[in-house]
């Protein structure tokens, strides 16, 4: 990896992870490994920066100072590019973000050194569809989640796999989970973890009014349809919980893996995937 093509994106509300992205500017300069900034975190942190468009041209990774919200945000912002992100965890439960503050410069040695792996994480691709046309085109590293502003409020969802009933479910609403996501929203739904290198999407009931309401694993193939029935217009459509769109009774949600667009993410020698869960969901402690 080449110093020059180093960039950083921060969680600029967290003054810890503005204190740590000074503190990795300073350590850059002096490894003659300067950090390119996007405009706005440039702007923040007084030092030089390109524009957006520049920086996704110029940057080949970058680091994500703050936690799994920071690093969907980045997701969002390099999708469509080659860029390879890698996360400073400055939040409290990260399966994203695996270096920690006081370690980084070392993993930032390893990562000069092109002594990592690269993951691609599937991206989820949804369409939402009001009057049989497309209204939005929505892209999400984690979930696309259906549920209702209003408070305690039962819907009644059609489930579609490929175009083909699957059932009515009445729920709180319903989880579409990438594998990156299965250890986010849809973990605490009663979902599965599944690995990110993994082709699957995940379907999870919430707070399902039915016995028979079972997580379902579907296939990279498959396109999972979700239609709101009834007369509730308190229906939002969340992306990667950052972003919501409304939806109205009747409207057809697709969703399924994208062909085109991945995330690609740093792997470096033991920080992997079925580390960061042991760590972070203490498998194993007891007998250690």
């Amino acid at each position: 990896m080449k110093a020059k093509e180093l960039g950083m994106i921060v969680n600029l509300r967290k003054p810890e992870a503005v204190n740590t992205a000074r503190r990795l500017l300073d350590w850059g300069q002096k490894n003659k490994c300067p950090f390119m900034l996007p405009h706005q975190e440039a702007s923040a942190l007084t030092t030089a920066g390109l524009d957006d468009e520049q920086w996704l041209k110029t940057v080949k990774l970058a680091l994500v100072v703050g936690g799994d919200g920071t690093f969907l945000r980045a997701a969002r912002f390099v999708m469509g590019t080659d860029i390879i992100l890698h996360g400073v965890n400055l939040g409290h439960l990260g399966f994203l973000a695996s270096s920690r503050p006081e370690g980084v410069e070392q993993d930032l040695e390893n990562i000069l050194h092109d002594n990592f792996d690269v993951l691609e994480r599937r991206v989820l691709t949804c369409t939402l569809k009001h009057d049989n046309s497309a209204s939005h085109k929505i892209y999400a590293l984690n979930d696309i989640v259906l549920s209702s502003n209003a408070i305690a409020r039962l819907l009644q969802v059609e489930i579609r796999f490929n175009d083909k009933f699957f059932c009515v479910l009445p729920a709180d609403g319903a989880i579409i989970s990438s594998p990156t996501g299965s250890t986010a929203y849809a973990l605490s739904a009663g979902g599965p973890i599944i690995p990110p290198h993994m082709n699957a999407m995940l379907l999870v009931p919430m707070c399902a009014h039915t016995l028979y309401s079972r997580p379902l694993i579907a296939s990279d193939n498959d396109t999972i349809t979700l239609i709101p029935c009834g007369v509730s217009r308190d229906l939002i459509l969340t992306q990667d919980g950052q972003l919501a769109y409304e939806v109205l009774p009747g409207d057809r949600i697709d969703i399924r893996l994208s062909r085109t667009k991945k995330i690609r993410t740093v792997n470096l020698a033991g920080k992997n995937f079925l580390d960061i869960v042991r760590e972070k969901l203490g498998w194993g402690v007891a007998f250690r």
